[in-house]
């Protein structure tokens, strides 16, 4: 069966309603959450956590695992993701009230997971070091792997193959909700995430899809992208940001 405006205008409903468009967007981290913590990052009750909750699982939006006494909610697929953070390219900057707020607004713009692959300005620079150094290139809306690229990604820890055989995109691009530019996405996108991960270039921070730059990954970054980093530096807690 084909799709009809009518089933548009359902899943544009389910998206438009505050609490759950919070809850979805928090799960654009990658990891599974249970009720409880997506009911406070919503600032809504348990019960109608779970209510909104039953209405995206039954759309096809949600995965559930169960564990324990506890259910576990996350994104079903990345496509739902990549919906997700296109629409925060044209949602009004939100208010920033505190020092808190613009201290995790700052992190979130800097690097972030969108859903399984790197975003945010680390993101963008990240893509545009693979261009540069002719690891792919971009046409239209589209990064493709040069075979030059083939064989930096296999040296720095890839298996290229198995992420191409993944039943999703292989190397696409993103639209970057707060940069408005895009960064690499898709199977090779999450993989080159992982191994950032894996080599403790990145480290992911509690309660947040903001991702934290090492000193390492400051290192590595500079020598084997050949990135220019010179506009970051330390701040007072000893993590890394952009100027």
């Amino acid at each position: 069966m084909g799709l009809h405006p009518q089933h548009v205008a359902a899943a544009a409903s389910l998206l438009s309603e505050p609490s759950r468009s919070i809850m979805l967007t928090y799960m654009l981290d990658g990891r599974f959450h249970t009720s409880g913590e997506l009911a406070r990052a919503a600032g809504i009750t348990p019960q109608t956590a779970s209510f909104h909750l039953k209405k995206l699982e039954e759309a096809g939006f949600l995965d559930q695992t169960k564990q324990g006494r506890h259910r576990y909610y996350g994104l079903k697929d990345p496509a739902i993701a990549q919906v997700i953070e296109s629409l925060l390219t044209i949602t009004p900057p939100a208010q920033v009230s505190s020092f808190k707020q613009a201290a995790e607004d700052q992190a979130i713009r800097y690097a972030r997971t969108c859903y399984d692959h790197l975003a945010g300005s680390l993101g963008i620079q990240v893509a545009k070091g693979l261009i540069a150094n002719e690891y792919v290139k971009q046409e239209h809306n589209q990064f493709i792997l040069t075979a030059k690229g083939e064989t930096f990604f296999s040296s720095f820890g890839i298996d290229v193959e198995t992420a191409r055989r993944k039943r999703r995109s292989f190397c696409h691009c993103c639209l970057d909700w707060s940069e408005r530019k895009h960064h690499l996405a898709g199977a090779l996108g999450h993989a080159m995430l992982e191994r950032f991960l894996e080599l403790d270039w990145l480290r992911k921070k509690s309660e947040s899809r903001a991702l934290l730059l090492t000193e390492t990954g400051r290192n590595g970054l500079a020598e084997v992208f050949s990135l220019d980093i010179s506009n970051i530096h330390k701040t007072h807690d000893n993590k890394v940001y952009l100027r």
